[in-house]
């Protein structure tokens, strides 16, 4: 496939042979990147993954409000459970 994309040329031995670990050659990028620099901030209670078997009409109806409806469900059961 690389012959196919004339903007993507394969990589020369030489070129290969010159390559730096990405931490190597950008040390400052790396370090940022360790320490979540710029990210997302730690939640002070961060979400648990599950799986969950819901009525296809439920899922349905809070997919059909747009983004964020995984929110907006999470809100509904900490109400329905009294949080």
């Amino acid at each position: 496939m690389i012959a196919s994309d004339p903007d993507a040329p394969e990589a020369t031995d030489a070129q290969l042979a010159q390559a730096r670990p990405f931490a190597e050659a950008f040390p400052a990028l790396a370090e940022a990147l360790r320490q979540n620099v710029g990210g997302r901030p730690r939640a002070d209670q961060p979400k648990v993954a599950v799986s969950l078997r819901l009525d296809q009409d439920v899922l349905a109806r809070f997919k059909a409000s747009g983004p964020g409806w995984q929110t907006r469900m999470n809100r509904a059961l900490r109400d329905a459970a009294g949080l």
